[in-house]
């Protein structure tokens, strides 16, 4: 015994060893790329934040650390290289290549939820989903979704016509806008944010899962933290609908309704049904929470930029004219409040950072960067690059009229990803955020609540950190 454990501690100890020599040399190959002091072994371990905010502000504190070119950043997490990358170009380089598909370690998280969907799938198993799951999002079916946009913002909109006049709910911070209808005034700021979350949820589990919740109608309403419950509910339900009318389809058609014929036509596994009918989870993920998030950053800007506002008002009214409902036929035209939805991502984009891992070493500014390096692609910083957006911090949607836009990078803008494993969904998003952001302007107008005196509506919320000891403990 005494022998056997002497050989197994040489050999840990040779590994041990191996594995040292293997991370130094690794750091002395990317020491060229700009980075926080570290230390081996450990890397920037000691001064990372423990917590998911903590961490993401220093991950783009490092971004700013390093503004100029080529605008990209290396921190260790132990021993494991992530490099940052936030130019135009550098992202491009990664995004169009066909080489580097596989996600970031951190899509890890959200496969409790979301198993192996179409977000979080390896290269092998996105591949047959993203061609399965493609002709769900053309343009044809889609229009088909415009008046479930259409009612649930009606309900939205009659839900702020009813507040009362000195309402105030919810404990989102930064959504807290004052709304004057044509008809009543209010001067009470009203929480935006949970008001379109649940218009969303409503939106996406009707045209996903065709069955309406009514969320936005019942107080009581705990859909967002039972979605699992509602999907295997729903999902069950409506298989056996559709076996009892002999898998025949009428009218308009709802994702689930294509994954589980793909399901009875042997295209999907049907031996693991509920696993394969993930797409709908990613829907419920990807299509509710972002989309609200995106429409309520573009309100909430419009509110700060009343000349922006009345443009935007002005057009809806131009196109829409006496029509209640805002039509497939309207959306082309309303190209300001695409502008502005759009400046709206740029500033706010609902997924700020998106995650992918080297399969082979590539060459990044002169540098060789190793097989298994994790890259974050940092859209937030992405956004204001000053190379391609003067004032980046400056809501200005006349960026995107088309003669501004002439020349500028096709990267430089990229809320939704872009290259092969770019959201699917995008389309399906800026149809539903321009619908319900033509239905709330058309019927209010809005403000930041400011008075004479700039004060934060909700007060300074702030944490404190000891950073050394009271210069007078007795005082």
């Amino acid at each position: 015994m005494g022998l056997i454990t002497s050989v197994i501690c040489v050999f840990l100890f040779i590994y041990f060893i191996y594995n040292v020599a293997k991370h130094l040399l690794l750091r002395r190959r990317l020491k060229k790329i700009n980075s926080p002091r570290s230390y081996p072994l450990i890397g920037h371990a000691s001064i990372m934040k423990p917590d998911a905010e903590g961490f993401i502000n220093q991950v783009m504190g490092m971004g700013y650390l390093y503004p100029d070119a080529p605008r990209m950043v290396l921190f260790w997490m132990g021993t494991m290289p992530v490099l940052m990358l936030y130019s135009a170009p550098l992202v491009e380089k990664i995004l169009t290549s066909n080489k580097h598909l596989g996600k970031g370690f951190a899509y890890n998280l959200l496969e409790p939820w979301l198993g192996q969907g179409i977000i979080t799938s390896s290269v092998d198993n996105w591949r047959p989903k993203r061609k399965l799951l493609t002709p769900t999002f053309h343009y044809d079916m889609l229009k088909d979704f415009v008046p479930i946009f259409n009612e649930q913002s009606r309900i939205l909109v009659r839900k702020l016509a009813n507040l009362p006049k000195k309402y105030l709910f919810g404990h989102f911070k930064y959504f807290k806008v004052s709304f004057s209808s044509k008809i009543n005034l209010s001067r009470e700021p009203v929480e935006l944010l949970s008001l379109i979350t649940l218009c969303g949820l409503d939106i996406i589990c009707e045209t996903s899962m065709g069955r309406t919740i009514n969320a936005q109608l019942d107080k009581e309403s705990d859909y967002v933290w039972a979605v699992h419950t509602i999907n295997d509910l729903v999902i069950s339900e409506r298989r056996e609908e559709l076996e009892e009318g002999g898998w025949r389809f009428n009218g308009r058609l709802a994702f689930l309704d294509l994954m589980l014929d793909l399901a009875r036509q042997g295209l999907l596994d049907p031996t693991d049904i509920h696993s394969q009918l993930r797409p709908v989870d990613t829907l419920m993920f990807a299509g509710h929470d972002t989309t609200s998030t995106g429409a309520s950053w573009a309100l909430y800007l419009l509110g700060c930029y009343p000349e922006i506002q009345r443009k935007a008002q002005a057009e809806i009214d131009e196109v829409l004219g006496e029509n209640d409902y805002v039509t497939v036929e309207h959306l082309p035209y309303l190209k300001y409040l695409e502008c502005c939805l759009k400046e709206s991502l740029r500033i706010y984009p609902s997924v700020p950072m998106i995650m992918r891992e080297l399969n082979e070493d590539q060459e990044i500014e002169g540098v060789i960067v190793p097989k298994g390096t994790q890259l974050v692609i940092n859209q937030f910083l992405v956004h204001r690059d000053p190379t391609y957006w003067q004032d980046p911090e400056d809501f200005n949607p006349d960026r995107f009229l088309p003669e501004n836009a002439v020349g500028r990078h096709a990267f430089a803008f990229i809320p939704f990803s872009a290259g092969s494993r770019n959201c699917m969904g995008q389309r399906f998003a800026m149809m539903e955020e321009k619908v319900i952001v033509s239905w709330v302007l058309r019927h209010f107008n809005m403000r930041s609540k400011v008075g004479i005196i700039l004060r934060p509506t909700d007060g300074i919320h702030v944490v404190l950190e000891r950073r050394r000891p009271l210069l007078y403990p007795d005082f």
